[in-house]
């Protein structure tokens, strides 16, 4: 049987390649280009293991644009060996959780190009990829079956179907232009989008956790501050710049002992052209260097074992692991993701623990919503952390402007604007700041205001660079405090909303600051902003990383509160998500229950009113009143009705006549015998 397959699959590649005739295409093992080559050596096989990975033809064609396309086939035999999909019709390359499908990309051509793409998507500086499946089948002659696919940035290496074909001249110069064509006009729908992503993310968590495991248990002597640094150094080195910085590569890093040229040197080099290229203010660019070095030049690292450094080691490992996703550009909390992972292995105590876990994005996209941020907003926040906060309200912020702009020009010059100027963060902790200015530069640079300084003692409530002296006009509050600050955090959410003049606030805290350990502080914030509503979050938010019951309190900036002003209060400990905290889970997180259109009905339930209910019952929501003297009655539950109405009695002689009834069906002597007696 195998020896039919391969004849049918020779016949195959023989009768398509004759529509490629005049192309300088490369077939198997045939060197195509350094890059390219060295991508898919570099990528896991189809089998699992390292490099191996053989396109049955590879080649560049250039676009009228004089765009160069690398284009990636794969032969098989059989019209069933085409392409193997999932449910949600995409390239089934992934098993449940999140580990590669081997068997699916080794059998089935699509699936085998498209994993061929992502080798480029990782490796070199391509972001588009064209991969193309072809088998055939004898009807009574060879007849082809040919399905292409873009493989890209933009559809997050997932790949999207292009169309199908009968031969393989649509590469031809003369009909090219016409095809790329037909890739341009691809697009994903927004539902589409937010479904892969969320199927990256898992990756992300995933490998995240693979890395880690590697650091943790092969490379001695590193510390949490180090895995932060080397993380954050690894990814701006070979990031990029298209144009003016070359990704740095790990043939580059040659575990020199040359004082000038070791690993470390060659890495500080590159992150300094990297960030010279992005602009950064010249204090904070010194600041982010001097960090990375402390640890780049460490002479440890450096030093060459069986001639490879543990630097090396570990920058080949970061790469291998997470290079893919951060070329893709995933519009997410990444670094958010990395620093929750890194620091799960740390022995926090508990109220330090809850200090260093990050909100999950979902959550920071409601506090986004909450605080009503738009493409005009200046968004601020007061601990940073890793910025999560900071790229949701971005992503809020870039999403409305594209939603509401229409000129190309205006919306660039906008998206500028809005990153450069309109974002605001302060992060204490050098090693979380480092985070924070990575995960920005990521996001396509909204870092010029992330600033590592003190919120409480340091910050006057200016600029960070380059307007050292004019004032943020911040209308936007989103903030998740330290809780072992003075009242669990409150203290963070006075000082900032004391330095605003109008806007919104949106604040997840733990829930004795509504109830009595920010009593003081809570009294002083009413004198002057008015507390909209009151959310209860699921106790088990933080699964996995924490256990504390948290609120979210919804403030109108510079309106003091009256007695008389009716506060939203909204028991969301039901959100539509099941969560794990089991470390082996592929995902910890479910949707189970209208998760998101639930996120979304607290938002308008605040904004509007009851009209909103739908998914959450009468019991979770109600409007009531809080006491500006009081300080300690933010967290309020709704009133149970316990007069019993005439209804319930009702009700209740019913149930008894049934029971009574009962009773006599199954003992019929019973009153009989009462009546004897």
């Amino acid at each position: 049987m195998k020896k039919i397959n391969q004849l049918s699959e020779r016949k195959i590649i023989q009768i398509a390649n004759r529509s490629l005739e005049g192309l300088d295409y490369k077939e198997d093992q045939e060197f195509l280009n350094e890059e390219i080559d060295r991508a898919l050596k570099e990528y896991f096989s189809r089998n699992g293991g390292k490099g191996g990975n053989r396109p049955d033809v590879k080649l560049l064609c250039q676009d009228k644009e004089l765009n160069y396309w690398p284009i990636l086939i794969e032969y098989k035999a059989g019209k069933n060996k085409l392409v193997k999909l999932n449910a949600q019709g995409q390239v089934d390359n992934l098993k449940s959780n999140s580990e590669p499908n081997y068997r699916h990309i080794k059998d089935y051509a699509v699936n085998g190009a498209v994993h061929y793409a992502n080798a480029l998507l990782h490796y070199t500086s391509y972001s588009k990829v064209i991969a193309i499946g072809v088998t055939g089948e004898s009807d009574p002659v060879l007849k082809l079956h040919i399905e292409a696919y873009i493989v890209s940035k933009d559809n997050f290496g997932i790949g999207q179907k292009i169309a199908e074909f009968e031969d393989l001249s649509f590469l031809q110069p003369e009909n090219f232009n016409a095809f790329i064509a037909q890739v341009n006009a691809l697009n994903l729908t927004p539902e589409e989008s937010e479904l892969r992503k969320e199927q990256r993310e898992k990756e992300i968590e995933a490998n995240l956790t693979k890395l880690n495991n590697y650091i943790y248990g092969n490379e001695k002597g590193l510390g949490e501050s180090d895995r932060v640094y080397l993380v954050a150094a690894t990814i701006m080195a070979t990031l990029g710049i298209p144009n003016k910085v070359k990704p740095l590569t790990k043939e580059e890093l040659i575990s020199s002992q040359e004082k000038e040229n070791t690993d470390g040197k060659i890495i500080s080099r590159k992150i300094k052209s990297f960030l010279e290229h992005k602009d950064l203010p010249p204090k904070k660019k010194d600041f982010i260097i001097r960090r990375l070095e402390d640890t780049l030049f460490n002479e440890n690292l450096n030093k060459a074992v069986n001639g490879q450094s543990q630097l090396k080691r570990v920058f080949d490992k970061i790469v291998d692991y997470l290079g893919i996703y951060y070329k893709i550009g995933l519009t997410t909390d990444f670094t958010g993701k990395l620093f929750n992972e890194m620091y799960s292995w740390l022995g926090f105590s508990q109220d330090k623990l809850n200090d260093v876990v990050l909100t999950p994005s979902y959550v920071a996209t409601l506090l986004v919503k909450l605080a009503r941020v738009n493409k005009d907003s200046y968004v601020w926040d007061f601990a940073t952390g890793s910025a999560g906060l900071l790229v949701a309200a971005m992503n809020e912020m870039l999403n409305d402007a594209k939603e509401k702009i229409k000129s190309p020009q205006l919306l660039q010059e906008k998206e500028l604007q809005i990153k450069a100027q309109q974002l605001l963060g302060l992060e204490l902790l050098s090693s979380v700041y480092m985070l924070a200015v990575l995960n920005m530069i990521m996001m396509g640079d909204g870092s010029a205001n992330i600033i590592n300084a003190d919120s409480l003692k340091q910050f006057n409530g200016k600029y960070g660079y380059g307007k050292e002296e004019q004032d943020f006009p911040a209308d936007a509050l989103i903030l998740n405090p330290p809780y072992s600050a003075p009242g669990n955090g409150m203290i963070f959410v006075e000082r900032a909303l004391s330095l605003m003049q109008t806007g919104y606030a949106a604040v997840l805290i733990q829930a004795s600051a509504g109830s009595g350990k920010a009593k003081e502080i809570n009294q002083r914030i009413l004198q002057k902003h008015r507390l909209l509503a009151s959310i209860k979050m699921p106790l088990n938010l933080f699964a996995g990383k924490s256990v504390v019951q948290t609120y979210i309190y919804v403030f109108q900036v510079g309106q003091a509160h009256e007695n008389d002003y009716a506060v939203k209060f909204i028991d969301f400990s039901h959100d539509g998500y099941t969560r794990s905290s089991r470390k082996k889970a592929s995902h910890n997180l479910k949707d189970t229950n209208n998760a998101k259109a639930r996120y979304q009905e607290v938002v308008d339930l605040v904004k509007f009113g009851k009209s909103k209910l739908h998914y959450l019952s009468q019991d979770e929501y109600f409007e009531g009143h809080i006491d500006i003297k009081h300080g300690a009655d933010w967290n309020q539950a709704a009133p149970q009705e316990l007069t019993p109405s005439l209804e319930d009695f009702k009700n209740s002689l019913a149930d008894y006549l049934v029971w009574e009834i009962s009773q006599l069906i199954k003992n019929p002597r019973a009153e009989e015998d009462k009546e004897g007696k």
